[in-house]
């Protein structure tokens, strides 16, 4: 069975620390390159340029940000997701006319956006499937300094020719089976904590 329930708009920036649920995290060790949740312990990809403290974070750098990142909801790309049973966090389905600004000038930077657009953004239905489930991080958004980076995602990772998989332009990525078995289990609440 499909669930199509839409919720609201999944991307506000609602909540602070004193809202996340620490004990439910999504914890990264970027050192092993490894995500742990819930007892599971799975290999993950971070940033090409590697990690870097939040602060230091520009647009265009490759870095992972270390830091508590706050999971907003999900983007689902439809015809390849099926949803067995409603999420717990808020989520829509992706259009092909979404995009996210990664425009340093842009007014609306760091948020997501109707193509055409004038100012320079990531296209969230892409020919691979890094973007068929996009968890939504809380890493500069409350609000967006431009410059400081945008698009900080979690979402699927893209293998390489070597089938190993590719670094990111500085999200964090899975594979598809683990994202298959982590997203039902995604609360309102939790935070990415990457070390």
């Amino acid at each position: 069975m499909s669930i199509t329930r839409k919720s609201e708009d999944p991307f506000s920036a609602t909540g602070d620390a004193t809202t996340i649920n620490m004990s439910a995290a999504i914890r990264v060790d970027v050192a092993s390159r490894s995500l742990s949740f819930d007892g599971m312990r799975i290999p993950c990809s971070i940033g090409k340029g590697g990690p870097c403290d939040a602060h230091a974070k520009r647009e265009g750098d490759g870095c992972t940000p270390l830091g508590i990142w706050l999971v907003r909801g999900a983007l689902l790309r439809p015809k390849r997701v099926r949803l067995e049973a409603a999420l717990l966090i808020p989520w829509r389905w992706t259009r092909e006319n979404d995009g996210w600004s990664d425009g340093m000038d842009d007014p609306v930077y760091n948020r997501p956006v109707l193509l055409p657009h004038a100012y320079s953004h990531e296209r969230l239905q892409r020919d691979d499937a890094a973007y068929d489930i996009i968890i939504v991080l809380g890493h500069n958004d409350a609000p967006p300094v431009p410059g400081m980076g945008s698009a900080i995602f979690w979402h699927i990772w893209v293998p390489g020719e070597d089938g190993s998989p590719k670094p990111t332009e500085g999200c964090v990525a899975i594979s598809r089976a683990d994202m298959d078995s982590i997203l039902p289990r995604l609360a309102p609440g939790m935070a990415m904590e990457i070390i």
